[in-house]
């Protein structure tokens, strides 16, 4: 991943682990990259990211494609609703500052929330579009 990739992941943790209304949904500040064993449910997790090179002078603009991953094991689908949601609240149109780059934009794409094969864990994928440009 680029640097403005790396970047722009920092930026959004550091969002959302001082983001009042998702810790009140997972109960503290659950965000990871790699979950640690045994984790505790609810949480998110930072999935995965596209970039593409969407340079239109020769510059280096770019745009991110990034996923969040919200687990939950409550029973139905609501609390995955609920994190979607709060994610969306917390991200969209953020006014982030990735290291070394300038935000341009982010926007919410999509969200899907499925019950996964075990018939216990609700899963909600939570997609992102970003431009950012280096400064």
């Amino acid at each position: 991943m680029t640097t403005s990739g790396v970047a722009l992941r920092a930026a959004i943790y550091d969002v959302l682990a001082r983001d009042a209304g998702l810790a009140a949904v997972l109960g503290g500040a659950r965000i990871y990259d790699e979950p640690p064993r045994g984790v505790a449910f609810p949480y998110v997790t930072l999935g995965e990211a596209r970039l593409t090179d969407v340079s239109s002078d020769g510059g280096m603009t770019q745009e991110h494609q990034l996923t969040l991953h919200a687990w939950s094991r409550k029973g139905g689908h609501r609390e995955a609703h609920l994190i979607a949601g709060t994610l969306l609240q917390a991200l969209d149109d953020a006014p982030l500052s990735p290291d070394g780059h300038r935000l341009v934009n982010l926007r919410f794409s999509v969200a899907d929330i499925r019950r996964e094969s075990d018939g216990r864990t609700y899963h909600a994928l939570v997609r992102f579009r970003a431009v950012t440009e280096p400064v």
